[in-house]
């Protein structure tokens, strides 16, 4: 078994309606021989298992070793642009699955991919202009520091 050290929330910058073909499809045409996260919920709030939390995803590169990835479909606005869409069973369904990811992986840290960006000016915290991406498109270590 892998040694967990993060749990990476993240959004999958697509339509809202988009399901895990959709989103397979994506993967293998980036080339990549496994999919970005190991688990995905829908916009109705279904968790959707991508693959074994025992295999690598490709979700924070360099980092994907030790993390578990998920993701919920959604994550931009019509023009493209980064915002927090989730849906009321989305928020429900994620709390529930990093939950139970947490009480698996107790010392594993819950972040969004966002958090991964370097601290450039070194105060401790990844400040707006030091994200490499804006993914989760919401703030992840506040929102669950009670799990």
């Amino acid at each position: 078994m892998r040694t967990i050290s993060y749990i990476a929330v993240h959004c999958t910058a697509s339509p809202q309606s988009w399901g895990v073909k959709e989103l397979q499809k994506v993967f293998e045409q980036r080339g990549f021989l496994r999919p970005g996260y190991h688990y995905v919920i829908t916009a109705d709030g279904e968790v959707h298992l991508m693959q074994p939390e025992g295999l690598i995803s490709n979700g924070v590169k360099g980092f994907n070793k030790e993390t578990i990835n998920v993701a919920y479909v959604g994550g931009i606005d019509a023009k493209g642009k980064g915002i927090d869409n989730r849906t009321d069973a989305q928020k429900v369904s994620m709390r529930k699955l990093l939950s139970e990811l947490h009480t698996r992986y107790p010392h594993a840290k819950i972040q969004g991919h966002r958090d991964f960006s370097p601290d450039t000016n070194h105060n401790g915290v990844v400040d707006p202009w030091e994200r490499i991406k804006e993914c989760p498109c919401f703030d992840v270590i506040p929102e669950y520091a009670d799990l």
